[in-house]
């Protein structure tokens, strides 16, 4: 199957986006990344979720403030927020932390392994941070500079997911 600039999906693969209560960052990478696998015409190929390391907004849509500034760059973000399980940490092929924390809450869920748990951040250059922050008590600015973030990386993540045709 075709994808990114031509190149080739390996095989059928799922991504889990993980942030701490899953109505801000996850929500928001899961659609970003949601349009570029659908502008590619991959959504029989890649599937792709998001859940938090807490349960307290179980049920809820994305945070308001991320929705309206999602929906400004012509995103919708649909998504419902969930725990984590363990075993979306054994059926989901990539498992994308936003920070440093959340990882750390990921390796203990599974068990003290890291396999399949990756940084967001590893797919960004060194002008970013380490960490996508968490814009819930911050301003709007905070909600514009992760989705900068998540539109830096997610393109990666898709190119990760695929070899250039020959």
């Amino acid at each position: 199957m075709r994808g990114l600039n031509g190149a080739i999906v390996l095989k059928p693969c799922s991504i889990l986006f993980v942030c701490m209560g899953n109505i801000c960052r996850s929500p928001a990478a899961e659609g970003v990344m949601r349009r570029l696998v659908e502008a590619e015409g991959l959504e029989d190929r890649i599937t792709i979720d998001s859940a938090g390391t807490i349960g307290f907004h179980t049920g809820k849509a994305a945070d308001r403030r991320m929705r309206a500034a999602a929906q400004q760059r012509g995103l919708e973000l649909t998504s419902r927020a969930r725990k984590v399980t363990a075993d979306d940490l054994k059926d989901f092929d990539r498992v994308i932390a936003m920070d440093a924390e959340n990882a750390r809450d990921l390796i203990a869920l599974h068990g003290g392994s890291d396999a399949r748990i990756e940084m967001l951040s590893s797919y960004l250059d060194d002008a970013w941070p380490g960490d996508v922050p968490d814009p819930y008590y911050g301003g709007e600015e905070g909600f514009e500079f992760v989705l900068n973030m998540l539109e830096a990386a997610c393109p990666k993540i898709l190119a990760s997911l695929t070899t250039e045709s020959s």
